[in-house]
């Protein structure tokens, strides 16, 4: 297991002014890698990273959207036999195709839950993250976060993990992160006014 501290970046600007202040700190381009973390909701998009294949809320869902289209439709070729004898035998198969649309969509609703559980107090924001494998570095540990955090990251963590041919290879996207306390900001004032004699 390697120690790996990552900063998640918000704009590809941020990501590569890290790495580059990073390559300047003395971390070696195979202690580093880049990868994409998908936005909350938005699955399967980037083969590395993974990532689940539907949000919580919507487990359940599918199996109630063919159930309510399978209603939907009956109750549709119902209304369609009742509506063809004024306009019709082509109101059959238009009410059982409403029908069955409408039951999927009432019953893809039906099936979410209404009040999933709040995964974004503790899952990643989406963006660019740059990993260091500081186990390998030859850089401190409290170096390559400062650089870090200097570049304005969303956030900064730490992780015991993998680290296999220049990437890190179990990283899990769904994982709680071990957040790295970000120093507070230097008022801007205090840093452009010299102290007086």
């Amino acid at each position: 297991m390697s120690t790996i501290i990552a900063g998640l970046f918000d704009t590809g600007p941020r990501a590569a002014d890290a790495k580059q202040r990073l390559r300047q700190a003395g971390v070696q381009e195979t202690d580093m890698c880049e990868f994409v973390v998908n936005p909350p909701g938005q699955h399967a998009q980037y083969a590395i990273g993974g990532d689940r294949d539907e949000s919580p809320g919507a487990r359940g869902a599918d199996g109630s959207a063919v159930t309510g289209a399978v209603v939907g439709g009956a109750l549709g070729v119902a209304a369609g036999a009742a509506a063809a004898v004024v306009a019709g035998p082509i109101a059959i198969p238009l009410a059982a195709g409403v029908g069955a649309y409408t039951g999927s969509l009432v019953g893809a609703l039906s099936g979410t839950d209404k009040h999933p559980e709040r995964e974004e107090e503790v899952l990643r924001t989406a963006g660019t993250m740059i990993a260091v494998n500081a186990t390998s570095s030859e850089v401190a540990i409290a170096t390559i976060a400062r650089v870090m955090m200097e570049c304005g990251p969303e956030e900064v963590e730490r992780a015991e993990g993998s680290w296999n041919y220049g990437v890190w290879s179990d990283f899990d996207p769904l994982s709680i992160p071990q957040r790295i306390d970000m120093p507070p900001p230097i008022a801007e004032a205090r840093r452009a006014v010299p102290p007086g004699p």
